[in-house]
């Protein structure tokens, strides 16, 4: 049963509405982001360069760097050096 709600999470993130937050790596490596919604947790890779919406209904981020921070689900987070800038 989690693997089936997994799935159904990432098709979310996959096409999450306008008001989700938008991730962007900065850096030169990819960025493994751990997002936890509610009770569910999964990591989500951001390829250099790369963006992601995720977060639609807010979430906890954690970065590479170790920083976590809370997000509503407006947000556009730029990863740089491993470490979260909000804008």
């Amino acid at each position: 049963m989690k693997t089936a709600s997994g799935a159904f999470l990432l098709v979310l993130l996959a096409i999450a509405p306008a008001g989700a937050a938008t991730v962007t790596n900065k850096d030169a490596d990819t960025a493994i982001l751990v997002v936890v919604e509610g009770e569910s947790r999964m990591e989500i890779a951001v390829d250099a360069g790369g963006s992601e919406s995720i977060c639609p209904a807010g979430c906890f981020l954690t970065t590479p760097s170790g920083d976590r921070i809370g997000l509503q689900g407006d947000e556009n987070v730029e990863i740089i050096n491993g470490s979260a800038v909000v804008k």
